[in-house]
């Protein structure tokens, strides 16, 4: 094998990469040496650097630049745009967040950024964006995450503590010889584990899972999906009807009480509220026992197969997984309680290879046995407004300005939004029921985004201002949940007039009075040596070695020691519960919570519970007759490089494609690669057909992540060409608790597509017009 350990290197969130460049251009990625599984979506970074969808110039929407804010609002996504100085941007950018904050207030701004933008401390753009805006006087902000939003508000009223027990899971080397029976509802997706917030130096969940089957580990894969696990694995596969796990775990919880399979010694020393939860189960609330028999109604499984699994679940060590898709569904937070509720009752909780896992394989980092090296960022500073919204609420903030919601205890109001300026991310790929997103995109005078490319985000923006990718510059790759540090490297100049986030926050700086100083007085060299010094001084204060700033450099990266003994969640409580408790009211595990119990919320009792969702195969003879599942894609992170060559190879005639059973196809007239439309009352996309027996009937899936590419630009409501699901999916919060997206609750019909095909333009720049 070629040794490629001299070459440049550089980090992503899906791997790091030695890099081949000639005559100034990238022409191959290597996965780095230390990597034993490397993602392939790297290669999709290659041709996309420097393709026609690059945006290259400062670019104005032309009806915003002749008439100013406010102008021609629904011809976003249609207008073409007029190329600018840096100079001309940076002044309009200044002249209208200074218009705004001084006619609106600062709570008229919204910040919008999700990160994933970029593995490096410093060039993160969400950082960058809200440093400068809270160096502005603040910005409305958001909170939570569209991947697990309800498991982040309701697991603390359980466990006390949420993200902890995602970057503290039970590590892989606790299961690996521990675990007897690993239960994964929603699967163990490989395809998520090749990404990490912050980087990823090696892919272990592979390698892990293989060594778990090798000292006798049995997996269990309960989804709709036989794909969520490996076929490797040679799982037993439980195909249940989508969206109800939650019924499913509570027969399971029922089948421990009535046969007297719990551990009753765990259930009295660890945890509170078990009578109430009890009392629900037995029916005694609401005469409805939450038996085996109730459960199999619901979820398609036997009464016998939920029984079996209980039954072999209180006999061995037993793993409960539960996928963060589950979270994105109507009352995701319930599955969450349920699966903690059944862990507590079996009683392995802080047992070696036992108890609860949040999502292993979700990220790579998940179940991985790293040191939790405390790293310093970039820093965002204070931000002086206090109005904000949670994350996946953005079309009703907009929609609705002056309109109060409940969230999670709390009664808040939207703000009136009047410019959004985006760095990182792109709405027009996470969100849901983007025919209503667009029509909420309207509202705002001015939309600013810094960008790289003309996704759909840079389409439907006022201006954009173009940025580097992380080959075009260099930073400290450092996740705090991966042992391997990096010194990245620039390994091409930056394409056309691209800057960096910093320099084009620090060009607006220099046309604004600002109360503080965003580059605070530190060139782009200094701010990375100085979150680079922080880092090794907390890393000291930690016990953590870690070499010199400069050596780092020169030898591009560093791996921090594991701890010697196996990580196992709640170890320590377990030890000792005493002096260990949870921060929680009790200090207890609670099955039930007199706090979520006192909102008042009826779609959130206060114990884990079943409540129909809106939109499910059980209906009684419902309009669409499909459920359809939208999971993360394998070829790319999110929409990320969708424009590359990899991720363009798993395309089906330009398509996304949509997996179906061969019986839903057949009804149907379909054939495996073609052209169908998937529909509902909300929109429509085209789609390739994929027929595989792999899937439970009845039910379909689409992955994330395909441009946004209407058929009529600036028109809600028109047919995504290219497959974007998210034209399809429910636009609701998941509770009044957690106010979460619920994407994965959503009906569909499918139909082979009539006519002409129209072809896909996603990756085809705007009409540009040249004034220079």
């Amino acid at each position: 094998m070629p040794n490629h350990k001299d070459l440049p290197l550089t980090a992503t969130h899906w791997g790091a990469y030695r890099v081949k460049t000639e005559n100034g251009k990238v022409t191959a990625l290597y996965g780095f040496e230390q990597d034993e599984d490397p993602s392939p979506i790297g290669q999709g970074m290659i041709d996309a650097i420097d393709a026609p969808s690059r945006v290259r110039r400062p670019m104005v929407r032309k009806s915003w630049l002749d008439a100013g804010p406010g102008s021609k609002n629904s011809a976003r996504g249609a207008d073409p745009f007029v190329a600018v100085s840096w100079q001309r941007a940076e002044k309009l950018v200044a002249n209208e967040l200074d218009r705004v904050r001084n006619s609106f207030g600062n709570q008229a701004i919204y910040g919008g950024s999700y990160g994933w933008s970029s593995a490096g401390r410093f060039h993160h753009a969400q950082s960058q964006l809200h440093r400068f805006l809270n160096c502005i006087g603040g910005y409305t902000s958001s909170v939570n995450t569209y991947s697990f939003a309800a498991a982040e508000v309701v697991v603390p009223y359980v466990l006390g503590d949420f993200w902890s027990h995602i970057w503290r899971a039970t590590s892989w080397h606790s299961i690996i010889g521990n675990t007897e029976l690993f239960v994964a509802f929603g699967g163990v997706p490989l395809r998520n584990g090749q990404v990490n917030a912050g980087g990823v130096g090696n892919h272990r969940q592979r390698l892990s899972i293989a060594a778990a089957l090798e000292t006798g580990t049995k997996f269990v894969n309960i989804s709709p999906l036989r794909s969520d696990m490996d076929a490797a694995i040679d799982a037993q596969w439980l195909a249940l009807r989508p969206n109800t796990d939650t019924a499913v775990l509570l027969a399971i919880a029922h089948t421990l009480l009535a046969e007297g399979l719990h551990d009753r010694d765990f259930v009295d020393r660890y945890t509170s509220g078990l009578d109430k939860f009890s009392a629900y189960l037995k029916g005694e609330t609401d005469a409805t026992p939450k038996s085996a028999e109730w459960a199999a109604a619901i979820c398609g499984l036997s009464a016998n197969e939920i029984r079996s699994l209980a039954r072999q679940m209180a006999a061995a060590r037993t793993m409960i997984s539960v996928s963060w898709s589950l979270t994105r569904q109507d009352h995701g937070e319930q599955t969450y309680w349920a699966a903690i509720a059944v862990a507590a009752l079996l009683g392995q909780i802080g047992l070696p290879g036992g108890g609860i896992g949040l999502g292993y394989s979700a990220m790579n980092s998940v179940g991985d046995q790293g040191e939790i090296v405390p790293g310093a960022d970039f820093p965002q500073g204070e931000n002086p407004v206090a109005d904000y919204i949670p994350v996946a609420r953005i079309s009703d903030m907009l929609l609705n300005p002056g309109k109060s919601f409940d969230y999670n205890g709390e009664v808040l109001t939207y703000p009136d939004i009047r410019l959004i300026y985006w760095a990182g991310g792109n709405p027009f790929h996470h969100h849901q029921n983007l025919n209503r997103f667009a029509r909420a995109w309207q509202k705002p005078d001015t939309i600013i985004v810094n960008d790289w490319c003309w996704n759909s985000l840079a389409r439907h923006a006022d201006i954009v201002l173009p940025c580097t990718t992380p080959l075009e510059r260099s930073d400290i790759v450092l996740s705090p949940h991966d042992p391997y540090l990096m010194a990245t490297q620039k390994v091409i100049e930056p394409i056309g007039q691209c800057r960096d986030d910093f320099d084009i926050f620090c060009g607006i700086a220099k046309h604004m009075d600002l109360p503080t100083d965003f580059d605070g007085g530190r060139s782009k060299a200094d701010w990375l040596r100085h979150i680079y010094d922080t880092t090794l001084e907390r890393a000291v204060g930690a016990g953590i070695e870690l070499p010199p700033y400069q050596q780092l450099r020169e030898t591009g990266w560093t791996k921090v020691k594991a701890p010697a003994e196996p990580r196992v969640m709640l170890k320590a409580f377990r030890e000792n519960p005493d002096l260990n408790p949870l921060p929680t009211p009790s200090g207890r595990i609670e099955f039930y919570s007199e706090k979520v119990a006192g909102f008042g919320y009826e779609d959130c009792p206060g114990f884990p519970f079943w409540v129909e969702p809106e939109e499910w195969l059980g209906l009684h003879m419902p309009k669409y007759r499909l459920h359809l599942i939208s999971k993360q894609p394998s070829t790319k992170l999110h929409a990320q490089y969708d424009q590359g060559a990899l991720s363009r190879s798993a395309k089906i005639r330009g398509r996304e494609p949509i997996l179906l059973h061969p019986d839903d196809a057949q009804s149907r007239g379909i054939r495996p690669g073609d052209i169908v439309r998937v529909f509902n009352d909300r929109g429509a996309c085209l789609a390739g057909a994929v027929i595989d027996e792999g899937i439970r009937p009845g039910v379909v899936q689409m992955s994330t992540g395909a441009w946004y590419d209407p058929l009529h630009p600036g028109v809600p409501g028109s047919l995504c060409k290219h497959g974007n699901v998210n034209v399809l999916t429910i636009d609701r919060g998941t509770s009044r608790l957690a106010q979460g997206p619920m994407a994965n609750t959503c009906l569909v019909e499918v139909e082979p597509s009539t006519g002409e095909i129209p072809a896909v333009t996603a990756f085809e720049p705007p009409e540009i017009i040249d004034r220079m």
